[in-house]
């Protein structure tokens, strides 16, 4: 039964972490899609580069979260204290990345600079 589970567990989070390439693959898309128009058009708008920014950085904050839900799944069938603790390391280091973009993301919803 438990290494069902686990087996089960583990496929889990693969589809999560699919699911973060898919967002990853169609935001970096559509920015560059955004991008290129923009420069064939010849507009400089810095408005329209930081609505492009802007959806590119939701996009990445959205992916980042599905990472970290595969890490929570991970972290149940995690075997050893190494394999937890590596888990809990990636887990700390995409929350921070994910604060800090989140923070950026509020800034330029607010009208100031990101801090990036």
């Amino acid at each position: 039964m438990e290494a069902q589970f686990i087996a089960f567990a583990s496929v889990v989070a693969l589809w999560i972490e699919g699911a973060a390439v898919l967002v990853l693959a169609v935001v970096s898309a559509l920015a560059a899609f955004r991008l290129v128009r923009v420069l064939v058009s010849g507009e400089e708008a810095l408005a329209i580069r930081k609505a492009v920014w802007l959806k590119f950085a939701v996009g990445i904050a959205l992916a980042l979260e599905f990472m970290l839900a595969a890490d929570i799944v991970r972290s149940v069938i995690a075997p050893t204290w190494d394999a937890i603790g590596m888990l809990a390391a990636i887990a700390t280091i995409r929350t921070a990345l994910n604060l800090f973009l989140m923070r950026d993301i509020e800034a330029l919803r607010e009208g100031a600079e990101p801090h990036g």
